[in-house]
């Protein structure tokens, strides 16, 4: 299993993402659009299938990997008649183990053994504050 990991730019928290993609659902089944989330790349994975075999897309907001979302597809698409690759991916917005990132550009193969675990996973975190989370990871508290 192989991940994709982008940066999640211009948001500044988790539930911001979770506000904007809800935003952009209702905007897509108001035009009687199919409510998929897509995000646009000009590069296409090479390495489909391993993506398509359970992977996910991580979200890097603020230098900090901090969720993740199932791929379900990569289509192929046009803009302005040039050949680009929509990322097709899972509604749930699944919160990680937050982990600090350095910027980078496009989106970058992210091996499974790196990617962080789920926070429901994690024992004592459930329902805690996002920036308490991502300040008990960084003293490595969780």
């Amino acid at each position: 299993m192989l991940h994709l990991i982008k940066l999640c730019v211009g948001v500044d928290s988790l539930q911001q993402l979770a506000d904007w993609q809800k935003k952009r659902l209702k905007e897509k089944r108001a035009k009687g659009q199919k409510p998929e989330l897509i995000h646009v790349t000009r590069q296409t994975p090479k390495r489909a299938d391993e993506l398509l075999d359970g992977g996910s897309l991580y979200w890097v907001i603020k230098g900090q990997i901090m969720a993740r979302q199932t791929l379900l597809e990569l289509r192929a698409m046009k803009k302005n008649g040039v050949p680009h690759c929509g990322l097709v991916y899972d509604k749930k917005l699944v919160p990680v183990r937050p982990r600090p990132r350095r910027a980078f550009q496009g989106w970058r193969y992210f091996e499974a053994n790196d990617a962080p675990p789920d926070i429901a996973e994690i024992k004592g975190a459930k329902g805690l504050p996002e920036a308490l989370k991502r300040e008990l990871a960084v003293l490595g508290l969780l």
